[in-house]
């Protein structure tokens, strides 16, 4: 599978990553998934072009990108940070994964932010990636600043 010609950005992350100066969904998914794990220092130690690289990474369901993304995250930490990925064993079955049920944290979001709820049949057409992203947003008790525009992006909010 080949990479994305660009940064795979959603459009209300192109603020709040301040051109990757902050770790993109799409690098937080692949990490994720692969069960690795930076630190924002490390992060923001690799050239931009590294980060740029990262973020054209599929997010698709294809194992086939799990040891090109593993090398070049490895290679790229252990270069400019002399450093390697934390691992761990990623969630075998992430809520997000699951299209019968609206995650309670996006529930509890929505309801933060005093929003409507997404539908099921709604929750169900998002892509993997979408749900994620909502999944990610919504993990922390607080209102998350990304959550509406994300809500929003994703037609589940006017």
């Amino acid at each position: 599978m080949a990479l994305y010609d660009a940064p795979r950005l959603f459009g209300f992350e192109l603020e709040s990553t301040e051109n990757l100066s902050f770790i993109p969904l799409v690098v937080r998914f692949n990490l994720d998934r692969f069960g690795q794990r930076i630190s924002l220092d490390q992060w923001r130690r690799l050239p931009h072009g590294d980060r740029e690289l990262l973020a054209r990474f599929p997010v698709e369901d294809d194992a086939a990108i799990e040891p090109n993304f593993d090398r070049a995250l490895a290679e790229m930490l252990r270069t400019h940070t002399d450093a390697v990925p934390e691992t761990f064993a990623p969630d075998s079955d992430p809520i997000w994964a699951h299209t019968d049920v609206v995650p309670e944290t996006v529930i509890r979001q929505s309801s933060l932010c005093g929003i409507g709820l997404p539908s099921l049949g709604r929750w169900s057409e998002l892509s993997p990636f979408q749900r994620y992203a909502l999944a990610k947003l919504s993990r922390k008790s607080e209102v998350n600043h990304d959550f509406v525009p994300a809500m929003r992006e994703f037609g589940l909010a006017d």
